[in-house]
């Protein structure tokens, strides 16, 4: 063929050995991509084929559930459902305004029993955990070489008195030869001296005696206040130096004190209380602050705050006559300082945070509510004061609140009340007739319940 052709064509050309036309290569490198194509539109063929099946399914299905179950039956339609939610009613009562702080039970008396002297311990006359008065003998000392010292001054104290008094014989003959002037004045002076000094030395002697009494009366270690021994620190047979060996820890029990702190904001009105002479009441709880040990009154508040910690110390007393309240246990106290009388009560439960601040759902007849923004004062971690926003008799929901929102339907259960601890309570309708959200309840999750499991069957079955 002529090279200037017009018609001159690719397909003209020769092909090495082993290479493939360029239409084949085409072909080759565009199947993968029709591959994919084809399972792309198989998978979205599936992918409707199997809603369509499931609208199908749920279509019988739903009608006769989504009347009587609240949404539990079907699918699509849910935010229209009644919303299952438990209710309680605002009361009218009294709210004790209670200052709570983490509290120290520490004794009015603690005292660590040493000798006043020192020596061998003899004997030990307690038992471990006994209680004891003040006055009771706990121990006692060798008392021999004390004896002993004692006889020895007071010998020498019966010397000194002899010489006293024959000083004072010599002072009156001196006086009286003084009178006939037989003897100087000098004389007289100094036998008057001498008379002062043996007075003094016999004193002294007497000081001696009493120590030595007194030292034995100290071989007698007696308890110094009421209260309970603890454990013996030192066994019988020892030498017991003075003042520096411990024998046995005495605390008192009866009555007991609690000191615990509470903010410094707090001061002011429990001072405004003390200073009216109000006697205030002071409950301590255990660690988990779940059961009362015992009951007791405000006994003094601190006189300074602690700049560290911006808290002031408080201590209050406790008979403790059941013991409950042990050395240096930690307690919960909580100090009732006011009653506020005749208050609103709301349950803590219906209290919500938001937009609007603190607000409750209000139940709007028997199955609708509204958002009701409130005030709130007092609480008592169970209930709290309303200031204004709700009226006693008002019905607040307690449970189930997570999905509400303004105007939403709901339906009252009993189940949902019994969540909340409060008993439910079955309240007449306009007929005279009572209504309970239970069997309501019960009937729709049933018959969910049943018609989801028959869906699932299906399900498995192809």
């Amino acid at each position: 063929m002529n090279e200037s052709s017009p018609i001159r064509t690719d397909t003209a050309r020769a092909y090495q050995p082993g290479e493939a036309p360029a239409r084949e290569v085409r072909t080759r490198r565009f199947r993968p991509i029709r591959w994919l194509v084809i399972l792309a539109l198989l998978a979205g063929a599936g992918a409707i084929g199997h809603r369509w099946y499931e609208a199908r399914t749920d279509k019988g299905a739903e009608p006769a559930t989504a009347h009587k179950g609240g949404g539990r039956g079907g699918r699509h339609g849910g935010a229209d459902m009644p919303q299952a939610v438990g209710i309680a009613s605002v009361t009218t009562g009294d709210m004790p305004v209670i200052l709570q702080g983490l509290g120290t039970v520490t004794p009015l008396a603690t005292v660590t029993v040493k000798s006043q002297i020192s020596g061998y311990l003899t004997q030990v006359q307690f038992q471990e955990g006994q209680n004891v008065k003040a006055g009771d003998e706990l121990a006692r000392i060798d008392s021999r070489p004390y004896e002993a010292l004692l006889a020895q001054y007071q010998g020498q104290l019966a010397r000194d008195q002899a010489l006293l008094q024959n000083s004072k014989l010599d002072l009156q003959r001196y006086q009286t030869l003084n009178r006939q002037d037989s003897i100087s004045k000098q004389n007289v002076d100094t036998q008057a001296a001498l008379v002062k000094q043996n007075e003094g030395t016999v004193a002294a002697d007497q000081a001696l005696v009493d120590q030595q009494k007194l030292n034995i009366t100290y071989t007698h270690i007696v308890s110094p206040v009421d209260g309970r021994v603890g454990l013996r620190q030192v066994d019988q047979g020892n030498y017991i130096s003075a003042a520096s060996t411990a024998i046995v820890v005495v605390t008192q029990l009866h009555p007991i004190s609690v000191v615990f702190t509470l903010p410094e904001d707090d001061v002011a009105r429990v001072m405004r209380q003390v200073r009216a002479g109000a006697k205030l009441t002071v409950r301590a709880y255990d660690r988990g602050d779940a059961h009362e040990i015992a009951t007791g009154r405000l006994d003094t508040v601190d006189n300074q705050i602690d700049t560290t910690t911006g808290t002031v110390k408080l201590r209050a007393l406790f008979d403790n006559a059941d013991e409950e309240l042990f050395p240096n246990q930690f307690v919960n106290a909580k100090l009732t300082v006011d009653t506020v009388r005749g208050a609103t009560l709301v349950p803590n439960a219906a209290l919500l945070q938001g937009t609007p601040g603190t607000y409750v759902y209000l139940m709007d007849g028997d199955n609708k509510v509204t958002v009701r923004p409130i005030k709130t004062g007092e609480t008592d971690g169970t209930n709290s004061v309303v200031a204004s926003g709700l009226n006693p008799g008002d019905r607040v929901v307690t449970d189930g609140t997570d999905r509400l929102k303004d105007g939403a339907p709901v339906r009252i259960t009993e189940g949902a009340q019994a969540d909340t601890g409060k008993a439910a309570e079955a309240k007449p309708d306009g007929k005279g007739e009572v209504k309970s959200g239970a069997p309501t309840e019960t009937a729709a999750d049933s018959q969910g319940t049943a018609e989801g499991g028959r869906r699932h069957r299906r399900r498995q079955a192809q």
